[in-house]
C-alpha cells in the first residue's frame, strides 16, 4: 500500500467506525431508559416495547435495501444521507411529546441505521486491498460488538446522570461532525450492478416485514391468532418468492450463488442465532433488573455486560 492509500484507508475506517458505533449503540441503549420514559410519557408495556421494536423492525426490513441503494446511487452519497436521517430522527426522539411520537422517531432512526450499517462494510472493503481487508473487517466487527455491548451501560449512565432524552441528543453532534468528514475523506464507489432491483426490494422488504411483525405480535396476540399466523405465513411465502426471483433476475441485489460457500452460509446462520438470542433477551433483562430487583439504570446496564460483551470474546 502507498502512503496515500494507507491514509485514505485509515480515514475511511475511522469515519465509518464512528458511524457504526453510533448506530450499534442505539440498538440496545433505549432498554434501560424505558422506566424513565414511562414516568415522563406514560404508556403501556406494549407501547414501551414498540420503542425498541420500531427501530428493530425498520432496521431488519430495510437493511438489504440500504445496501442496494448504495450500490445504485453511490455508497458515499447514501452513507451521508443515512447519517443525516439518523441524527434527524434522534433529535425528533429527544423532542418526542408522546410515546407514539417516540415510536415513529425510532422507526426513522432504524431506517437511517439500515442505510449506514451495510455501507460502512462496503466502504471499508473498497478502501482496503485484499491482503489487508480481513484485518479491517475484524476491526469493523469489534466496533459493532463494542457498540452493542456498551449500549445498556451508556444508556444507564446518561439516564442517571442527565435525562433519558440525552441518549438521543448525543447522536446529533457526532453525526453533524461526521457528515463534513465523510464528504471530504470518503471516496465514492458503486456496486457492479447499476440497475436497482425493484422486484427484489419489494419482495425482501415485505417478506421481512411480515416475518418480523408476526414474531413481534406473537406474544401479545397469541401465536395461533389469525393476524400472527397470516403475517408469518405471508412473510415466509414472500421470502421464498424473493429467493426464486433472485435466482432468475439478471441483476440480483443478493446473488444466491454466495450461499454455495459453506463459510458464508454458516456465518450468516450463526449471526442470525446470536442476534436472535442477544437482542431478544436484553429487553427482559434490563426491565427485570430495574423493576423486579430495584437497581438504577446504570446498575442495570452494567449487569447486562456479561451478556452483551461475551460474543466479542467468543
Amino acid at each position: 500500500m502507498t502512503a496515500q492509500t494507507k491514509t485514505r484507508a485509515g480515514w475511511t475506517l475511522a469515519v465509518t467506525g464512528i458511524a457504526l458505533f453510533m448506530t450499534a449503540l442505539d440498538n440496545l441503549v433505549v432498554g434501560v431508559a424505558l422506566p424513565s420514559i414511562r414516568e415522563d410519557l406514560g404508556g403501556s408495556i406494549e407501547s414501551l416495547e414498540w420503542t425498541v421494536n420500531a427501530y428493530t423492525l425498520a432496521f431488519a426490513v430495510l437493511l438489504i435495501t440500504g445496501a442496494a441503494l448504495g450500490d445504485r446511487f453511490g455508497r458515499k452519497r447514501m452513507f451521508i444521507a443515512g447519517v443525516a436521517i439518523f441524527i434527524g430522527a434522534s433529535a425528533l426522539a429527544a423532542l418526542a411529546p408522546s410515546i407514539d411520537a417516540l415510536v415513529a422517531a425510532r422507526a426513522l432512526q432504524g431506517f437511517g441505521a439500515a442505510i449506514v450499517t451495510p455501507l460502512t462494510l462496503t466502504l471499508i472493503s473498497e478502501a482496503f486491498p485484499p491482503e489487508r481487508r480481513a484485518a479491517a473487517l475484524g476491526i469493523w466487527g469489534g466496533i459493532s460488538g463494542l457498540g452493542v455491548a456498551l449500549g445498556p451501560v451508556v444508556g444507564g449512565a446518561v439516564v442517571e446522570g442527565v435525562a433519558w432524552q440525552w441518549i438521543f441528543w448525543l447522536n446529533v453532534p457526532i453525526g453533524l461532525a461526521l457528515i463534513p468528514l465523510a464528504s471530504r475523506l470518503l471516496t465514492e464507489s458503486r456496486g457492479p450492478d447499476r440497475e436497482l432491483d425493484l422486484g427484489g426490494l419489494a419482495l425482501a422488504g415485505t417478506g421481512l416485514f411480515g416475518l418480523t411483525f408476526g414474531i413481534i405480535r406473537g406474544e401479545p396476540l397469541g401465536w395461533t391468532s389469525p393476524t400472527v399466523a397470516v403475517s408469518l405465513a405471508a412473510g415466509v411465502a414472500l421470502l421464498a418468492a424473493f429467493v426464486r426471483y433472485e435466482l432468475r433476475t439478471e441483476a440480483p441485489m443478493l446473488p444466491m450463488r454466495l450461499f454455495r460457500s459453506r463459510a458464508f452460509s454458516a456465518t450468516n446462520g450463526l449471526s442470525f442465532a446470536m442476534f436472535f438470542g442477544a437482542f431478544g433477551s436484553i429487553f427482559l433483562l434490563t426491565q427485570f433488573f430495574q423493576t423486579a430487583q430495584g437497581y438504577g439504570a446504570f446498575e442495570a446496564g452494567a449487569r447486562t455486560l456479561p451478556w452483551t460483551a461475551m460474543p466479542m470474546f467468543v
